[in-house]
């Protein structure tokens, strides 16, 4: 499938792709995110897609991004959608947001973005081949999204993030 015909898809579906820079709600939440990071994440709007419910917030750099890091993206924020259907929108924001704790240890925002990563790997296979997947540089960029303020150090062990890495990597 095309990242055209996956647009296509996910807006079937009833998703809704918006530019954050369009978004008040998108730029309220960067400044709340800026000061619960004490300023770590300073790339929210230009960097980063955020998925509630069945909307999801395209960054600034979207347009200038290859067809195939956009299409695994997506497919990415696809696993989002898919968790605020499951779990609804206030359900997985409070999995998301408190256990157990906000910043430094959020199992739950850590099991529900390893399960969107893990598609991440197995997007990047399928589109780019299993040497993209199996890049170090890939491994290394989802680690610093566990370990470090870019999601607020949501699980601050490495050893944990790169052992679920090994075991998509396994299945590919």
């Amino acid at each position: 499938m095309t990242l055209s015909e996956y647009e296509a898809w996910l807006q079937s579906r009833g998703v809704r792709l918006i530019d954050k820079k369009d978004s008040g709600f998108s730029k309220l939440l960067d400044r709340l995110v800026r000061i619960v990071t004490f300023g770590a994440q300073k790339n929210f709007m230009t960097r980063y897609a955020t998925t509630i419910g069945r909307t999801v917030y395209l960054p600034d750099n979207w347009r200038t991004r290859s067809e195939a890091s956009r299409h695994i993206t997506l497919r990415h924020e696809a696993v989002h959608v898919a968790q605020f259907e499951r779990y609804t929108v206030v359900g997985a924001s409070l999995i998301y947001l408190l256990p157990f704790f906000p910043l430094g240890l959020a199992y739950g925002r850590a099991r529900l973005e390893w399960e969107a990563y893990a598609e991440t790997f197995r997007a990047t296979a399928e589109l780019c081949g299993e040497a993209a997947a199996k890049d170090p540089a890939l491994r290394e960029r989802v680690v610093k999204q566990f370990t470090t303020g870019a999601y607020g150090w949501m699980w601050p062990f490495p050893g944990q993030v790169n052992a679920w890495i090994d075991e998509v990597l396994e299945d590919l």
